[in-house]
């Protein structure tokens, strides 16, 4: 049997609401699936296979978006390495692939982390833990999908996973043939472990299953759900056929209160008040939305509240704030989020794949002013580069559903180092 941790979207580096605090909570959630692939305390129950490596599994499985941003911040560059030294201290593999919001052109910072003997970048050849080889397909723009072969090398190995990147199907938002993939490669796969869709689900594509990990922190609002990772597991069955096993693990995160408040006829911010000091707001992302028929709330009283209660940032959405022929006139989208609002506008206005990367890097807050003109200027070079700019509606890189934008750019200065300054 072969145990791994699968995770993936751990982007280290999001600063999130321009908050330094929020920054570090994604470092954190990645440490914390670290010291629970180290920690055979907390090892999954009732187990009758020790791992022979004396850690809590038998890999880290990573499914993409280690970082949140191709030049990530050396702080959180550091931090990662850190992450990885105790890992291998332990003799606990780093598996993993590359995902889009990391991607560079040309070496990656898995290819570092591999030359340091820290990590392998999964692959078309395997790489057999255990009993189990796994295999790795990195994030491609949908314009490059048509060139793949899924040429796969075969293993001897009595269990099969590809480990990928990307929104497959049958899940939300999905852009890549999940069947038609399956069909095409050289090698039959009894999981496919997946990253870029934050939100954790798992389904069974004939005899396949297809399991996305989930991200490890909340990188917008409207993911609710407890954060964490999957350990999956790689047995036989009695018929010795391969089994697999997802299970979920949750992790210990910032805690997220989600004030929803209905204010009805003659209330207004003081019963929202009155909502906001029913939460545990100590240390909290607060976010409050707003609906129903009360009377006009100014967000600034809720943020003073909220603040009160003790916590550590205030989101306040009123989406009654669009009145009168305004409202009927707008789009049909959930403005109890903005940021997810925004995203289904951008997935709807059917953007070339450079002009869904340029918006991406607009609005990422975490992008300094001081850098959007070079980041621009280097999506478009390298669209001119691979021959893309043809007038075809796919040209560049994508943007995927899991993005955080945030209407507002961070101007404060950041370490952020490329590939070339750090060798």
């Amino acid at each position: 049997m072969t145990r791994v941790i699968h995770t993936g979207d751990t982007h280290v580096g999001y600063r999130q609401y321009h908050s330094p605090e929020r920054r570090q909570d994604f470092l954190d959630a990645f440490e914390a699936v670290i010291d629970d692939a180290i920690d055979a305390d907390r090892d999954s129950e009732g187990s009758e296979s020790p791992r022979t490596n004396g850690g809590a599994v038998d890999a880290v499985v990573h499914a993409g978006d280690l970082f949140h941003d191709r030049r990530p911040d050396l702080p959180d560059l550091l931090g990662v390495l850190s992450a990885l030294r105790r890992l291998d201290a332990a003799d606990v593999p780093f598996l993993a692939v590359v995902g889009n919001h990391e991607a560079t052109r040309g070496s990656q910072w898995l290819d570092l982390f591999e030359n340091l003997g820290l990590a392998t970048r999964l692959g078309p050849v395997p790489t057999v833990v255990g009993d189990t080889a796994f295999y790795g397909l990195d994030h491609v723009p949908r314009s490059r999908r048509e060139d793949l072969d899924y040429d796969f090398t075969p293993a001897d190995a009595d269990a099969t996973a590809l480990v990928a990147h990307g929104l497959f199907t049958p899940f939300p938002h999905a852009d890549w043939d999940t069947e038609a993939m399956l069909d095409a490669a050289t090698v039959d796969f009894d999981a496919v472990l997946l990253g870029d869709n934050h939100v954790a689900d798992t389904a069974q594509v004939d005899d396949t299953w297809v399991t996305y990990c989930g991200s490890t922190e909340r990188a917008s609002a409207d993911e609710r759900e407890a954060r964490g990772y999957n350990l999956v597991e790689f047995g036989a069955d009695a018929g010795g056929d391969a089994a697999v096993d997802v299970r979920r693990r949750s992790l210990d995160t910032r805690p997220f209160a989600f004030v929803d408040v209905e204010l009805a006829e003659g209330e207004g911010v003081e019963r929202v008040r009155e909502r906001v000091r029913e939460y545990d707001l100590s240390d909290a992302v607060a976010v409050v939305s707003i609906t129903g028929d009360g009377d006009p709330v100014t967000p600034a009283a809720i943020e003073d509240a909220a603040l009160d209660e003790g916590a550590l940032l205030v989101r306040v959405t009123d989406h009654r704030a669009v009145g009168g022929d305004t409202a009927e006139a707008m789009p049909d989208v959930d403005f109890a989020d903005p940021d997810a609002a925004v995203r289904e506008r951008v997935r709807e206005m059917d953007l070339s794949d450079l002009g869904r990367r340029l918006d991406e890097t607009i609005r990422d807050d975490a992008v300094p002013d001081s850098n959007i003109r070079d980041r621009v200027a280097s999506a478009v070079g390298e669209a001119v580069a691979d021959g893309a700019l043809d007038g075809s509606p796919e040209a560049g890189d994508e943007m995927t559903a899991d993005a955080d934008g945030d209407a507002d750019t961070d101007d404060a200065e950041q370490d952020q180092v490329s590939m070339e300054d750090f060798l």
